[in-house]
This record gives structure tokens, sequence and C-alpha cells, in this order.
């Protein structure tokens, strides 16, 4: 048994089942397309799932690939046992209705005992207790020991979830100890002792479970299997855990030097260790993949991970940002299986930055926050937090519950973690009704997931926008139907079409479907999760049936405003590389007929001078009146000539190229002008952040550009006319008008000064007293809260123990003031408290300190009402 690295391990693997005929894919992204089931991909077998359902024709009958993972689901284990990790990577070989048990099982020990070397003596083989057929191929095909084949229950060798497709398993295994385990009751046992480790599962998708659990043998059974890359490395390097093999290792290594720790020396530390290694593998992953920290979803996660390990470093000591500088090594590890870490690297580096800075704010504003909890069950003589007030500091605030648990110890307070747990409970569904519900194979359980592989469209909407065609399908009420009448909203299927489907960032088409006798109206055409092109029509006249003739007729107008706006895009995107810098990535896009909307990665707000600069040059290339190419080629040849692609998506062998010039060439299956002269104008019309690190820019084009300047020239032409000058003396005329108000209304605001010092006078012979405390409590006129707060601090200046209440209305608002002298407070006067009851009669609301309080309200006409109110409030509080 050799030494092998975990880089060494996924090559291996995958190189063995290229040579079993395999097509080795690339890691899909960990974020799930079209699938609602999945936050985020968490098996190998889970961006396959259409392969596997049917809905979708895979490339090739047999796949392997190396998927990255995230799993969440024993978070709170993570670190605190040496084998629990988020991210993983799974290695599996796949037949889609191609070889079977017959193939895998021998191929499988192949692997297991040529490849990687390991001892036959170490190894046992679990297989599910009614498959003979497994046993028969184990020890007639291969070379194991018959004795160390264990037949074992539902529990352990049968995967099924609900209904559908599921089937038995069969499992390798490896033993770390000595002696040979005879009897299936020492296996088991060896295995809860983790003497026996499970390294890889092959499972036999024989079955189809229906609504009754009745099991049906499926026609063309498939091939799932599944190995930890980590787990197999850990293996084959003799190490007890993944945080000893070597890449992971080199990661804990660093975390040990920036934080002066000693791994193995302090248990509590270790823990901390753990989980920084671990977390920032994930969200470096995670962030690479397109996740942005937020407070739900997917982002959710990320920032839940990120604020995990940054809190862990602080327990280590570490109180500024770190994490994003132990980014550079999990990009060195892996940057060979996975090149776009290294493409992305600044960025990804950049968003983790960012995100411990805000934790750095969110420490700081939740401890404040915690002080104030603290405070309230002090005073009430209470000794635990209430359930929800945790919950709201850990969901609202970010604040870790550790954190608030072990403060709250130090004060000799407790918290209420049963009520905390409800509320994460209830977070919990709410997230997963938000992801909506699922079948078995994580697709909605929609009628277009149910339609036949075999009913595929051809697209010929590069050349075409009216094309004669066959109706293969329809669809009425998420049924499959026989005729579409007159008033029917429907889904069509045909051989041909000419109607884009909504991909890529581009709308769906619009148009009409028609013959001699029928008419519907196309509202859009989208794909299905399997790809099929899917026409939302509503029959305006006449019916039509499976197998009619028909026309397809896109609108051309639409079609032709939605390619400028689609060709623009690739424009900008390539100047925003030239004006920003090469860490420019597209994040998402929109492209309609109306606008552009185009997602970036960037880090601060562009200025009005970089904005301008990417209009001049989207616009000088428009006016080159360059010819816009597309051409299929291989997707290396495509690299070769310096097409963008996104790192997300999935290309074919083939790949569409659509390069204006040399100064755009990008992937794209989009539709597109074909000179960037017919683009006309080019006009940014917004930009602004969106998430941490990504700006989005809306743009329009062509006419939309023009009637958008004319507008504005409209604009400046009547506020010309207003100010009573020429158009282009508008800036300086409106400068000087902005002046001459600020002077008028510094005279105002001296004005009301002395008015006020007259009120003073006024004011101080209305003086009462409760209880020994003098007040006044007063409206006065049109006053803002600067001009009544200069008032109230002269008066209450002239009492030696009193209160000063005052509300003026001002711009048809109520402005409210209470303040109090030392001698006052000490006697029970709270502005605070004074100033909520008699904001409350406005029909406002406000508070303060007991020596100071603002406030404001809504109903100006009941100043007088709530004046009245202040001496009632003194009774009450004057001791």
């Amino acid at each position: 048994m050799r030494f092998m690295g975990l880089n060494e391990v996924r090559e291996a693997y995958l190189k063995f089942f290229e040579s079993k005929e395999h097509l080795r894919l690339d890691s899909f992204s960990l974020v799930p397309k079209n699938d609602n089931s999945l936050l985020l991909i968490n098996a190998g077998m889970a961006p396959l799932k259409p392969y596997f359902t049917g809905l979708a024709k895979p490339p090739k009958t047999r796949i392997t690939t190396c998927q990255k993972c995230i799993r969440t689901g024993d978070i709170d284990n993570v670190g605190k046992t040496s084998r629990h990790a988020t991210y993983f990577e799974m290695l599996g070989n796949f037949s889609f209705g191609d070889y079977f048990k017959e193939e895998v099982i021998p191929w499988a020990w192949e692997f297991v005992t040529k490849v990687l070397e390991i001892p036959k003596e170490k190894l046992y083989v679990t297989i599910y207790e009614e498959d003979d057929e497994a046993f028969e191929i184990w020890s007639k095909s291969t070379d194991v020991d018959p004795s160390r084949i264990f037949r074992l229950g539902k529990k352990d060798n049968f995967w099924e979830i609900g209904q559908g497709p599921c089937g038995p398993c069969s499992e390798i295994h490896f033993d770390r100890g000595v002696g040979v385990i005879k009897t299936v009751e020492e296996f088991e046992a060896a295995a809860d002792a983790d003497r026996v480790v499970e390294f890889w599962n092959l499972v036999f998708t024989q079955f189809d479970k229906d609504e009754n659990g009745v099991y049906h043998r499926l026609a063309n059974p498939n091939i799932d299997t599944g190995m930890g890359l980590e787990r197999m490395a850990a293996l084959m390097q003799g190490k007890n855990t993944i945080f000893e093999v070597d890449t992971i290792n080199s990661i804990l290594q660093e975390v040990c030097r920036v934080s002066n720790t000693v791994y193995g020396e302090n248990a509590a530390k270790d823990v901390s260790i753990r989980i920084i290694t671990d977390h920032i593998r994930s969200v470096s992953m995670m962030i690479c993949d397109g996740v942005l920290p937020s407070n739900e979803g997917r982002g959710y996660v990320l920032r839940r991970l990120l604020r995990r390990a940054a809190r862990h470093g602080r327990l280590l000591g570490l109180t500024s940002a770190f994490l994003y500088n132990l980014c550079d090594i999990v990009v060195e590890n892996s940057k060979g299986a996975y090149p776009e870490l290294e493409e992305k690297k600044d960025y990804i580096k950049n968003v983790i930055k960012i995100e411990e800075e805000r934790f750095e704010e969110t420490i700081d504003s939740g401890m404040g926050i915690l002080a104030e909890y603290i405070s309230e069950l002090e005073k009430s003589g209470e000794k635990v937090l209430k359930g929800e007030l945790v919950f709201k500091l850990y969901d609202t605030y970010g604040f870790p519950v550790e954190l608030t648990e072990e403060i709250l110890a130090e004060k000799g307070l407790g918290l209420d973690m049963e009520a905390f747990n409800v509320e994460m409970k209830l977070q919990k569904e709410r997230a997963r009704k938000a992801r909506g519900e699922s079948n078995y194979m994580g697709s909605e359980d929609s009628i277009t997931n149910k339609i036949p592989a075999e009913y595929n469209t051809n697209f010929v909407g590069y050349d075409h926008t009216e094309y004669s065609s066959k109706v293969s399908l329809l669809i009425k009420d998420e049924e499959f139907a026989e005729v579409l009448e007159a008033g029917d909203k429907g889904i069509i299927l045909v051989e041909e079409t000419p109607f884009y489907a909504e991909m890529g960032g581009q709308i769906g088409d619009k148009g009409i479907i028609y013959s001699d006798n029928f008419k519907a109206e196309v509202e859009d055409c989208k794909k299905s999760v399997a790809g099929k092109t899917l026409h939302f029509a509503t029959v305006l006249e006449g019916s039509l049936k499976q197998g009619n003739e028909v026309k397809l007729k896109v609108d051309s107008v639409r079609r032709n405003n939605i390619r400028k706006n689609h060709t623009a895009t690739h424009m900008l995107q390539a100047a925003l590389k030239e004006v920003m810098g090469d860490h420019v990535h597209q994040s998402g896009s929109l492209v309609d007929e109306d606008k552009l909307r185009f997602d970036f990665t960037h880090f601060t707000a562009m200025t009005e001078e970089e904005i301008s600069r990417v209009e001049e040059i989207v616009n000088a290339k428009i006016m080159e009146a360059t010819s816009v190419e597309t051409e299929e080629m291989g997707i290396e040849a495509a690299r070769e000539k310096g097409a963008m692609a996104l790192f997300d998506e999935k290309y074919g062998d083939i790949v569409r190229v659509v390069s204006v010039g040399d100064f755009s060439i990008e992937l794209c299956g989009g539709t597109h002008v074909s000179n960037s002269g017919e683009i006309g104008l080019f006009k940014i019309t917004s930009e602004s952040g969106v998430a941490a690190g990504i700006r989005r820019i809306e743009a329009i084009t062509g006419f939309n550009a023009i009637k958008f300047l004319n507008e504005k020239l409209t604009t400046i032409k009547d506020i010309a006319n207003t100010i009573k000058c020429n158009p282009k003396e508008v800036v300086n005329k409106s400068a000087a008008l902005v002046q001459e108000l600020k002077e008028k209304d510094k005279e105002i605001n001296e004005l009301k000064k002395e008015l006020a010092k007259g009120a003073e006078g006024e004011l101080l012979n209305k003086i009462k007293e409760v209880k020994g405390v003098k007040y006044i409590a007063a409206v006065v006129d049109n006053m803002d809260s600067e001009n009544l707060r200069e008032l109230g601090d002269r008066l209450r200046n002239k009492l030696d123990n009193g209160l000063v209440v005052l509300g003026s209305a001002f711009d048809e608002k109520v402005v409210l003031l209470a303040m109090a002298t030392k001698e006052a407070v000490a006697k029970g006067v709270h502005c605070g408290k004074i100033i909520k009851d008699v904001a409350a009669v406005t029909g406002g609301g406000g508070g303060g300190r007991p020596d100071m309080a603002q406030a404001g309200g809504k109903m100006p006409g009941k100043l007088p009402e709530a004046m009245n109110v202040v001496e009632k409030l003194l009774e009450t509080l004057v001791k």
C-alpha cells in the first residue's frame, strides 16, 4: 500500500474510469441548477439527477466525476470530532442504463487492489442481505475471500429515499485493526468502534418504489457510486483523520502559525483550529462558485461558516481579519483540479475580508445589545435570557450563540436553549418551504418534468425568425393533452423552433404560432429542467392537435432589441475589464427588449469618470461598425482563442463563440446583432451595489437610449425656463440660486433665534411646580429641532431644580423636546419616559436619557393636549 497525496488519489480515480470508457466531467458548481430541493450540492450524483430520472439525455452513458460538495447538517459536530467536515469531494462513476453489477464490482476491486494497491487482507465487503446476485459476482468475478463478504440489512445496504428509484448497495471497507473479523456481529462491532472504515459505496439502482411500497424492476438499471476523496486520502496516507491529510494539514498548520498555537496541546483550541481549517475550504469554494454572504438561503450558509470561523479565530487570540489570507493555501492545494480558484483568487479573498470586517462590527454592536439584555435581567432579578432574544441576536445580528452563552455565564446568568432551538427549527422550516417541496430526485413535480427524453426541439432561431414545423406534444392543465382549443392556455412543443427559450440571462421570445385554421399567441418560451423547449401560449382561434403542421413567427422587432442589448452586454464586460481590471467577472445578467442588466465582481462604487470611460469605449466600438462573428468550435479551441466563459456553467464539446472583432470574445448561446453598428447607441442609466463585492450596471441601447437622452434634454430645458436662463447656464444659475437660498436660510435662523430669546422671557413667567420640581411645559411656534434645543438649553440653565418640555409644529410635523437639571433627575425625573408619553398623544414616539430626550409626532393639533400630561407624569415620577 503506497502513499498517495489527495490530488494524486483524485487523478488516479478519474483516469482509471476514463480507461473504462467513462466521460470525465469537471465538477459541477456547488450552486444547484434547476433544483429547488437543495441549497447546495451535497453528493456526487446530485447534479446528475435529470440523467437518472430520464428527464435529460446524458452526454455519455458512462460518466465519472469528482464533485465538490457542502453538507451542513452536522455543522455542530465539525471541529468537535476529527472526521466531520462541511466541505468534501466525492469521487463517483455512473452508468445510465449501460453497465451494471457485472462490470462495476470487478472494476471497483481492480481499482482498490491494483491501482491503490491496498492489501486484500485489509479489505471487507458488505452487501444487502437479499442480494444473491451481488454475492455471486463478488465471489466469482473477483478474488476477494468470500468469508470477508458480510450480508447486512436494509438500514446499512439498501439505498432509498421515499418513493422512486432505489436499490441495494455494496460497500467496501478498510480494516485499521489487527486480526480477522469472522462474523457479522464482529464486523458491526468493529464498524461502531471505527476500526473498520467504509470508503466506497456502490449503489445498484434497479427498482422503482411506488406509492404502495411495491418495488418494480427497472428496465434500464443504473449505477451510482460514491467515494469520499478526503477519507480515501487519509487511508492512503496512513492517517486517522482527514485533518492529517497532506493538503488539509497544510491549512491546519498555517492556522497554527498565524494564531501561535500548537495542534494537539489543548483540546478546546484544537476544536477551533479544525473548524477554521474546514470552513476556509468551504467558503473559498462557495464564493468561487458565485455564492455571496447574505441573510437567507445559501448566502446564509456561507455567512454562518465565515462568522463561525472568525469567531473561533477570536478564541485563538486573532482579533483582526485573518481568514482571507488562508485562502492562498486553499487555492494552491486545489488549483490543479479547479483552475477557476486561481483566476478568482483576489475576488474570493476580498469577499472573505469584507465579511470578516463586517463581523467585527457585528461583534461590537451585538455586545452593546447583549449588555442591554443583561441590564434588564439584572433589574428584574431574572437569571435566564429568553430564547427568542438569543435567537434575535444570532439571526438578526449574526452574534454567535456560544459567545452569548459565554458572556452570560461570566455574569452568573444562563439562556433558554430550548426556546432558542424552537426558533431555529421554525427558521429551518421556513427555509425548506422557500426551497419548495420536491420529489425523490429533487425536481418540482410538474408535468413538464415528465416529458419523455425523445421529445427534443431543434433551435433554428439564429438564422430564422419564422419557420414551419410539426407539433410534437401538447400540455394543458398539468396534463398531456390531445388538443388545444380557442381560449385555452397551454404549452406547445414542436420539432423545430425559431423561438429562443430563456437562457443565459436572455429572456424568451414572444410571437405567434399559426396555421390556416389556428392561431395562438406565444407569451413566453422557456426550457424545462431537462432542457425541453416550452412555448407558453394562449389559443386565439381554432384548435391544435399533436402532429399538426404550424408556422412559428417570432416578434422580430422585440427580438432585434434583445439582440442589441445582448451584444452590448458582451461589449460592456470587455470595457469594464479594460477600465476596472481583470478581476471583473460576470456575476449575473438580464437581457430583455428594454434594457440590459449586468452584475459583476468589483468592491467599490464606480466613479463618474469610470462610468463615462466605459460608455466611451463601448460607443467607440459601436461606431466602428465591427462585424460580430459567431463560430462553433471545440471547447479547447475556444479557450485558446481567448473566449470568456462563466465558471459555474457546463459547456459541451462543441461551443458557440461570439466575437465582436478582437474586442470581445465570449462563449454564448444567445442571439446577437451581425454588426456592432446595429446597436446604435449605448447609455448607462445606473450603477449600484447589490451585494458584498458585486456591482450592478443597467444600460439601454438604440432608440431607447436616444429617447432617454431626449428626455434629459427636455428636463434641462424645463429647468432653464423655470429659473429663467439659457440651458447652457443651468448649472451656474442653479448654484447661484442654491447659495442665495442658503444665505436666506441663515438670515431666517438668526431671526428665529431672536424670536426664541423673546419667547424665553415669556416662558419663564409660566413656571409651575410639582413636589419641589419646577417645570415649563409649552408650545412654541415654528421651530425645528435645533432651535428648540437651543431654547431648551437656555431655559434649563435658568432653573436650579427643574424640567423643560417644549413642543412645536414644523413642516407640518411635531417636534418635541424634554430637558432636566441634575437635581431634578436625582428626584426621579426621567426625560426619556416623559417624552415617550407626551409624544404618544401626538401620534408619535421617541425616547432618550434621563436628562435629555427628543421625539416626533404626526398631529400638531394635539400639542396643547400633550403639554397637559406633563404635570401628571411628574406627580408619578418625582419622589
